[in-house]
């Protein structure tokens, strides 16, 4: 992969403790999936995790996030082997990256 490739600042990939780590990604996946929010802007990945993980599970969703976080697989190849649609790993994956990058955040300040 060439260097001028966005990666993301997840902890398993950069070893900086102050990453959130994979876990702390799928966590609040699933969190905001249960308990959408209704009052912020951006409730629609809320509301789009809540019905991805209650169509194909929490563990589907976990092994999609670490495909595309950790492993930098692309967000459609992310579902190979699983009982996913493409469109559905890329929801997965803008959601993951949206909610990293609020996790990091979070560390930073």
């Amino acid at each position: 992969m060439p260097a001028s490739e966005p990666l993301y600042d997840i902890r398993g990939r950069t070893e900086n403790p102050d990453h959130a780590s994979v876990d702390d990604v799928v966590d609040l996946v699933v969190e905001r999936a249960q308990n959408p929010r209704d009052d912020h802007e951006d409730a629609h990945f809320d509301t789009a995790m809540a019905t991805i993980t209650d169509t194909y599970g929490t563990e589907s969703v976990r092994t999609v996030i670490h495909r595309a976080l950790v492993n930098n697989e692309p967000f459609r190849t992310a579902t190979n082997d699983l009982e996913l649609r493409n469109v559905d790993g890329v929801r997965i994956g803008t959601a993951a990256s949206w909610f990293l990058d609020e996790l990091n955040a979070q560390n930073d300040g």
